[in-house]
């Protein structure tokens, strides 16, 4: 126990040792962030007994992920094979693959890249007849990312800009993208958490089996949380409460968000 909080500084044993309900964690770059939330998992499962695969571990990027792994298995050996731990979008893959018939797909699911994106808007722009000089490929799919990053789907979307006419036209190019999407049995990237997020909010059994499973949630990076990101670890981390988020505020990819979703979980 003690070469787990060796080489800790006192505000960063504190928040290893608090294990109970929410912690935030904000500190600058460099700092040892993602030192407190390796450490923390090897204090749950060697201290608290907690069991791996009972802990979800959440990163922004492959690299990321893989440094995490890479340390927490100098910490637990063996053990760091069954946490569940990687990027938004490989934790929901891993849970679409499962639950994903619940919302009219099949678990072959395919994921398209941005050039299958920007190919699907471009037939999409000559079945509506849309100039595509006016409305390019690249500027739709823009705000199309931005409308999913914030949950709005096509109905909402327009209901949110009824009157815009460049909106509501980009609308009715978003309504018939997802429905050739599915046609496809294909999800965007943005599809991947936002329909995590529905079968979760849709799906009693999915709900309880995942917020039952991830007794505790930790989140590196959490200043760059979208609402889409910040809604689906709220759900998996809402039966527990044990919920741990490290970042920092000055660096936060969304500034404009970080009032909302960054401080959300301040204790």
């Amino acid at each position: 126990m003690q070469e787990l909080i060796e080489g800790l500084n006192e505000k960063q044993k504190e928040a290893v040792l608090e294990t109970q309900g929410p912690c935030l964690v904000i500190a600058g770059a460099g700092s040892g962030k993602t030192k407190v939330l390796t450490h923390k998992i090897a204090y749950l499962i060697a201290k608290k007994h907690i069991a791996p695969w009972n802990i979800l571990a959440i990163t922004f990027t492959n690299k990321a992920a893989n440094e995490m792994k890479e340390r927490v298995e100098k910490l637990v050996e063996n053990a760091a094979k069954d946490i569940w731990m990687g990027t938004f979008h490989s934790i929901c893959v891993r849970i679409l693959r499962k639950y994903i018939d619940c919302i009219g797909f099949n678990s072959s699911f395919l994921i398209f890249d941005t050039s299958d994106q920007r190919t699907l808007i471009k037939e999409c722009l000559k079945t509506l007849g849309v100039d595509d000089k006016l409305f390019n490929d690249r500027s739709v799919l823009a705000e199309i990312s931005n409308a999913k990053n914030e949950m709005l789907e096509p109905k909402a979307y327009l209901a949110k800009y009824a009157g815009d006419y460049r909106k509501e036209k980009i609308a009715e190019i978003y309504h018939l993208y997802q429905r050739r999407l599915k046609e496809n049995n294909a999800l965007d990237f943005d599809d991947i958490i936002n329909d995590t997020i529905k079968i979760l909010t849709q799906n009693a059994e999915a709900l309880e089996y995942y917020t039952e499973k991830f007794q505790y949630v930790l989140v590196d990076e959490y200043q760059d949380t979208n609402k889409a990101q910040f809604m689906l670890v709220s759900i998996l981390a809402s039966k527990y409460g044990n919920i741990t988020v490290v970042g920092d505020n000055d660096q936060g990819i969304y500034s404009f968000r970080r009032s909302r979703y960054f401080q959300y979980f301040k204790f």
